[in-house]
């Protein structure tokens, strides 16, 4: 017994009593219970990691009009998350001690996968992220604010990087000079779509942020993509970018901290593979112009996160979980393989996207 998730679960309108709540999921973000009632009904509650997401009300502001959005296209209830009100009306409560906690209808019979264990389940998972941002594509953007500021600003994580090599507050800038040059020489590509957009060429769009195949909900029957889920990182950005994330996390042959860089490279196979179930569906609403750059915003998110993981490393590894010492330089080195080989591969990558896109 938890008197306290008790207290908490007692706050929000479940329709039903509740007869049962365990601790559920593997997130490292939010802390999450599964709550079955008397009737049947089953919910996911969630804390709001605040650390991480510093204006919360703003973050379900978000998810509420957004949800709502896409609950008028879409008839079928397992297809877009649904919250759940509380006794208040609003779609999160507020703790004494300052924790927001929030309601979700769990998903039924659906399953969540780490890893696309084939390449159609890989394919769905881009349809579902296509889809996604297929009947966002007309919402009106400027409502939403950034859930964390500056997320995918990449001129701005360098901006931090410098000052982070400037401090050497770890002492390890001495023993990493290639790799601090390495990725200063790919400073120029930093606002590579800051610069598209503002010369109009092409819109901010709704965003997820996070699109990794584990943040996408399947049919466990049919292994169909329901919906995406996870929404806690939806914000303005470039479509793009969505597509960039995937391909950086899933279609690289490797770990994302593979030491024998021999063994990092883009799956092409997998690319094509992501990129129809992607482009395939949000083609119809996303322009040509936006859908083209994937591969450079592929790159991007690349650079950009091994970016992060240096420095990480030069900071004393502060943000990012490591297993040991040289984990955060080894995932930077990983990715700074791969952005080589994406520009390698450029050509092939974008010939990919155009081929689909004429269909």
């Amino acid at each position: 017994m938890n008197t306290k998730i008790e207290e908490i679960i007692s706050k929000f309108d479940f329709g039903s009593p509740v007869i049962a709540y365990n601790q559920f999921g593997n997130g490292h973000i939010n802390w999450t219970y599964r709550v079955e009632t008397e009737n049947g009904g089953l919910f996911v509650l969630q804390r709001i990691n605040t650390y991480v997401f510093r204006d919360p009300v703003g973050l379900m502001r978000n998810i509420e009009l957004l949800t709502n959005f896409m609950r008028k296209k879409e008839k079928d209830p397992r297809k877009v998350l649904e919250l759940v009100p509380a006794k208040d009306g609003k779609t999160f409560i507020v703790t004494d001690d300052d924790e927001y906690w929030r309601v979700y209808v769990f998903v039924k019979d659906s399953v969540c996968y780490d890893q696309a264990e084939t390449p159609e389940l890989f394919k769905e998972s881009g349809r579902a992220f296509g889809n996604f941002q297929n009947m966002l594509a007309d919402f009106p953007v400027s409502e939403l604010i950034e859930t964390i500021p500056n997320f995918h600003n990449t001129p701005a994580r360098y901006a931090a990087f410098e000052q982070a090599v400037s401090e050497d507050s770890a002492k390890r800038v001495s023993g990493v000079t290639v790799d601090i040059e390495n990725y200063l020489s790919e400073k120029g590509f930093a606002s590579f779509l800051l610069d598209k957009a503002a010369a109009g060429e092409i819109p901010l769009r709704v965003t997820h942020n996070d699109t990794k195949i584990n943040n996408v909900l399947f049919d466990c029957k049919t292994n169909k993509a329901l919906c995406v889920v996870d929404l806690d990182t939806t914000m303005p950005g470039f479509a793009a970018m969505d597509f960039g994330d995937c391909i950086r996390y899933a279609g690289n042959n490797a770990a994302e901290d593979e030491k024998d860089l021999d063994k990092v490279f883009v799956r092409m196979d997998l690319f094509r593979t992501f990129a129809e179930g992607f482009c395939g569906i949000c083609g119809k609403n996303l322009s040509r112009a936006e859908l083209i750059l994937c591969p450079e915003a592929a790159k991007l998110i690349t650079l950009e996160t091994g970016l992060r993981f240096l420095m990480d490393y030069l900071q004393g590894d502060v943000y990012f979980h490591t297993a040991y010492p040289e984990h955060n330089l080894v995932r930077a080195r990983t990715q700074f393989k791969l952005v080589r080989d994406m520009d390698v591969r450029m050509n092939e990558m974008r010939q990919i996207i155009i081929s689909i896109l004429d269909k």
